[in-house]
């Protein structure tokens, strides 16, 4: 089991927790500061960070609230 979580903000960031790393499209990893303990990915599309958050969501409507469906 990996020491990474992943956290679903409400109407907000996916939160990272852990070490990991992290791709752009072509495959190249982006370079993460080893001494962060966690990094948020923008979710709304409104970061200018992309693809981290850097709080845009909170300015442009942006809802989100995932939960496990009860089954």
């Amino acid at each position: 089991m990996s020491d990474v979580s992943i956290r679903i903000r409400d109407n907000g960031p996916l939160l990272i927790e852990g070490s990991f790393k992290l791709l752009d499209g072509e495959g190249n990893p982006l370079p993460l500061d080893a001494e962060k303990p966690a990094f948020a990915l923008c979710r709304c599309g409104a970061s200018a960070n992309k693809p981290f958050c850097d709080g845009a969501h909170k300015s442009c409507d942006f809802t989100a609230e995932t939960r496990v469906s009860a089954t």
